[in-house]
């Protein structure tokens, strides 16, 4: 398996993601503007900045999937299924390159 390949992905994948958590991250400590003056637009911004929290919290468990992703490229156990040891599907790596178990295995755990 041409782990380089998914690796690269993973970098990719990581500094589009990092960008994003700066943004919503900006967002989320008013780095923008002030909060509003008017009370109502307050409560707005409130409602905004629990989606904006939802979305980087998403964000950042991203990350640390594709952190650990890369620390088992580094050790040799990249792309084997977390629960029946057999090989991730390569396709199913090019969607997600962080998957931790085959297809079949994912499967079985959503019923």
């Amino acid at each position: 398996m041409n782990t380089e390949h998914y690796a690269e992905q993973l970098r990719a994948l990581r500094a589009d993601l990092l960008a994003r958590h700066e943004r919503l991250d900006g967002h989320l400590h008013h780095r923008d503007g002030p909060v509003s003056a008017d009370s109502t637009e307050q409560a707005t911004e409130r409602l905004n900045d629990d989606v904006v929290a939802a979305l980087d919290d998403g964000v950042r468990r991203e990350l640390f999937a594709i952190d650990a992703a890369l620390e088992r490229i580094d050790s040799g156990s990249f792309g084997i299924c977390s629960v029946c040891g057999n090989a991730i599907e390569p396709a199913r790596l090019e969607v997600i390159p962080y998957a931790t178990a085959c297809v079949g295995c994912k499967e079985a755990a959503a019923d």
